[in-house]
């Protein structure tokens, strides 16, 4: 009797392995190139390969590679300096006015082609336009570097007071 249910077991795992062998619902769709795992991953990403004059096409890269990240960086810190005064200063409080998920298509030298948003507060409809304004102005961001043209993707944290923190850079939130 408990070889058989081994067996079951066995042969159930085996079914659900297939069918998810299936899915990939968080595949890019375009595979995102070998990025090289390097602990100056962020200082690399800085000092980029000079842009080409062809525009690539842009790729939206759902998986947070180390280069990914530490494009993030980069592309925040770029918007950090362009607005020092609208940074908010120190930890976010608990319940900020709006979270917004940003994603910027860039090409591969920086420049944004477009702002899009995959969540939209819908008790603050006004501040995703702030948002793309701001990034708008602060084009270009810093070129991508081996990531290419892709979708920088970043959360805002909008305070009511109009001041901001990046998820990227985000100094925390206060309990109370």
């Amino acid at each position: 009797m408990r070889a058989t249910h081994g067996r079951h077991l066995a042969a159930v795992v085996a079914i659900v392995a297939a069918l998810l062998a299936g899915c990939a619902p968080l595949r890019p769709a375009v595979a995102p190139p070998d990025a090289e795992v390097t602990p100056g991953a962020a200082a690399e990403a800085e000092t980029a390969i000079a842009p080409t004059s062809t525009v690539e096409p842009v790729r939206l890269i759902t998986n947070q590679t180390p280069a990914v990240r530490a494009y993030r960086k980069l592309g925040s810190g770029q918007i950090y300096k362009a607005y020092p005064t609208r940074i908010y200063k120190g930890k976010i409080p608990p319940l900020v006015y709006a979270v917004v998920v940003v994603e910027t298509d860039i090409d591969a030298t920086g420049k944004v082609l477009n702002v899009g948003f995959s969540r939209r507060p819908s008790h603050a409809p006004e501040v995703p336009e702030m948002i793309a304004e701001l990034i708008r102005k602060a084009s270009p961001l810093p070129p991508p570097g081996k990531l290419g043209a892709h979708t920088y993707v970043d959360t805002w944290l909008w305070d009511k007071s109009g001041n901001f923190q990046l998820d990227s850079r985000t100094l925390g939130q206060r309990s109370r």
